[in-house]
């Protein structure tokens, strides 16, 4: 990388043969973006030329800035739902003020994405496990069908949670407009038998079209089906959100949470390229870009913004090579904002929410949820709490419920590490796990313990209850205790005091207590805390074979 932009790298020894297929990939990225964009800014609660600048001014720094070849930057429904269900309960009512919060809250995720750059935060993304983000986007894709059900049956929505949602939205049904519904059917069914049928194509661009000439040849607002009104032409001049400190105070948490999505997608969906490809992705790198890319956003008008995985596969099948072509997706944009944008008035609100609610079913990914429950019932538990937590408790309480969800797990496993016997493999002097090899010979006399994760402080109870079961269970009580250290890569104060306590103990009772196969990291935490004057280091590296003869 070439201080921190990784463009001057590869630019460099650009193949200019290669534009034509990066070019190809633009527009076509462009076409699929489009209907995108003016759907999650209504999703932000924010007009549809928002979604355009956040898409166009944050792909022209992206491109420059990103590591991976092929991500595109866009606006995402979870970030944009988060966004508009945040900001509506801060925003007392008035659109100029949330255009504003939305604006803010971009440019504090640009610092967030450039402050964990600095401090070279890349490792931080994978703390957020994927079985919490599974379930986090499934809740996301529920309160987003609750968001747009009533748009696609003609009725106006309401503010709460899922559940109020739905709720309004059954007692409404009486106040549904024929004419809404119907357009809003034939715009979804198109587009779900689109991505069947036709997958990574611009499908949505053709519904978006088709429903605009539609509108304007029948004269649908005469039935009473919305229309999304004027979009303003021409693109705006950079300033500073209109947002006082207080306001600051305010944005952080949401923020916080948009940039850790945003993180944990744009890292997820590069790390999949690259091993597709053959590359090697800096997903500290890619901080910087969300950084770059959220501060263009936030300076002309739009909101926090991230890659997007629809776009970025859209982008790697039409056949980009680079991120030029993402450089030509945003140029695309800025004609259409220039040229193009007095068409939009004339789109039904049904068919956007059809957009919507077609882009909802790629967030439930149905075959993970089967893998997580076939792999372990427990992860899968974690995952209903995730999806619960979104619905019961919002989108950015959600995020939070995801991210100590993760932290949890984390922690759940680290303090109860693995503690098993191990016995001789026959004809072998290599010891295995008994309990799953029952076969193994256990050595007359003696028992070999097996700790498989570090001992600290808050699992040394659980590794010293275990070995105490262990040893209690033994047919005949031991000579000697071993135990092997081969799967522990670390010992705090902690777990060297309870080494320690291990030998006393035993030492109480008339039973020998060694060590095998211990790391250098171990004999080094044990000399540092005296251990070296109880217990014999010098054979602590012995094999098992040799420690129990």
């Amino acid at each position: 990388m070439a201080n921190g932009i990784p463009a001057r790298t590869w630019l460099a020894a650009y193949d200019v043969g290669g534009f034509r297929a990066d070019a190809v990939a633009g527009l076509t990225l462009a076409a699929y973006m489009l209907p995108a964009a003016i759907g999650d800014a209504s999703l932000a609660g924010l007009p549809p030329q928002a979604g355009l600048y956040a898409c166009l001014f944050g792909g022209l720094v992206f491109w420059a800035l990103c590591s991976s070849r092929v991500t595109a930057i866009s606006v995402t429904s979870a970030i944009s739902l988060l966004i508009g269900a945040t900001l509506s309960t801060i925003d007392n009512g008035d659109p100029a003020r949330h255009a504003a919060l939305a604006a803010g809250t971009a440019v504090i995720v640009a610092m967030i994405g450039v402050a964990a750059y600095v401090i070279r935060a890349g490792a931080v993304v994978n703390f957020f496990s994927e079985t919490v983000l599974v379930g986090f986007k499934v809740g996301v894709a529920c309160v987003l069908a609750s968001t747009q059900l009533p748009k696609l049956f003609g009725f106006a929505g309401t503010h709460g949670d899922f559940w109020d949602a739905m709720a309004y939205f059954i007692r409404s049904l009486g106040r549904t407009n024929p004419t809404s519904l119907t357009i809003g059917a034939i715009a979804l069914a198109m587009l779900v038998a689109g991505k069947t049928l036709l997958k990574n194509r611009p499908v949505a661009l053709v519904v978006l079209v088709g429903s605009i000439i539609a509108a304007r040849v029948l004269h649908v607002e005469d039935a009473g089906v919305k229309l999304i009104g004027d979009v303003p032409a021409g693109l705006p001049l950079p300033s500073v959100p209109a947002i006082g400190r207080h306001d600051l105070e305010a944005l952080l948490p949401l923020a916080s949470a948009c940039f850790l999505l945003a993180a944990v997608e744009t890292s997820a969906i590069g790390r999949m390229f690259a091993g597709r490809h053959g590359y090697r992705l800096d997903a500290t790198q890619e901080f910087l870009a969300i950084g770059g890319s959220n501060l263009a956003a936030g300076l002309f008008g739009g909101f926090p913004i991230s890659g997007g995985m629809s776009q970025s596969l859209v982008n790697e099948t039409a056949g980009a090579r680079t991120p030029i072509s993402s450089l030509v997706s945003a140029v695309v944009i800025v004609a259409v904002a220039l040229f193009l944008t007095g068409l939009l008035r004339h789109l039904p609100q049904p068919v956007l929410a059809a957009i919507v609610l077609a882009a909802v079913t790629g967030l439930v990914d149905v075959h993970k949820l089967r893998e997580i429950w076939r792999f372990d019932r427990a992860e899968f538990a974690v995952t209903v709490a995730a999806v619960l937590g979104v619905l019961g408790s919002g989108l950015l309480n959600g995020v939070l419920v995801g991210v100590a969800l993760s932290i949890f797990l984390l922690i759940r496993r680290a303090a109860h590490p693995r503690v098993t016997e191990v016995a001789r493999v026959p004809g072998t002097t290599y010891f295995a796990d008994i309990v799953r090899h029952p076969e193994n010979e256990r050595v007359p006399g003696a028992i070999v313990v097996r700790p498989e994760g570090s001992i600290v402080y808050f699992n040394v109870d659980h590794v010293r209850d275990r070995v105490d079961e262990l040893v209690a269970t033994q047919p005949v009580p031991p000579r000697v205790v071993v135990l092997t250290m081969a799967a522990v890569p670390f010992l705090d104060l902690a777990g060297t005091e309870l080494v320690v306590d291990m030998q006393k103990s035993l030492a109480q009772q008339g039973v020998a207590f060694r060590l095998a196969e211990a790391r250098d990291a171990v004999c080094d935490a044990l000399r540092r805390a005296g251990a070296d004057g109880v217990i014999d280091l010098d054979s602590a590296k012995l094999k098992v074979a040799d420690a129990v003869s």
